[in-house]
């Protein structure tokens, strides 16, 4: 997880040059911003790692129904098989691809919207506290 300095609201930050920088409610704001988007990233990624791994499942149940040649198909829904019509099943496994991938495609949106937010604050952050916060992985 991430790492940052956590500082009284009004105290004194000493910077790497010698000299005190005053933590004000806004500093305070946007450091506590950094630290919800840092938690809401980690999350994306742990998110986008499943719907990867689901497109995959898909892709081969995919290539699984192409090989089978079978007009009846078992079909799982939730936990239980139910056997279906072959091309009610390419249909469906069709629409839940696309279901996947567009839900990859917004949380890898939403990730790279974070990004650039998280971006933006360290440079806010940095530029006032300098070597005094620390916004770096470990």
């Amino acid at each position: 997880m991430q790492q940052c300095a956590v500082v009284a609201l009004g105290g004194l930050v000493p910077q790497g040059d010698g000299t005190e920088a005053q933590v004000t409610w806004e500093d305070q704001q946007n450091i506590n911003r950094f630290g919800r988007l840092n938690n809401r990233l980690h999350e994306l990624q742990d998110e986008i790692k499943l719907a990867k791994e689901t497109n995959e499942n898909l892709d081969d149940a995919g290539n699984e129904l192409i090989l089978s040649d079978e007009d009846v198909v078992r079909f799982q829904i939730g936990e239980v098989f139910a056997h279906m019509p072959r091309d009610d099943v390419e249909m469906r496994l069709e629409q839940m691809k696309e279901d996947a991938a567009k839900k990859l495609e917004r949380l890898e949106e939403e990730k790279e919207s974070i990004l650039a937010q998280m971006a933006e604050l360290k440079k806010i952050l940095y530029g006032k506290f300098k070597d005094a916060i620390n916004l770096e992985e470990d």
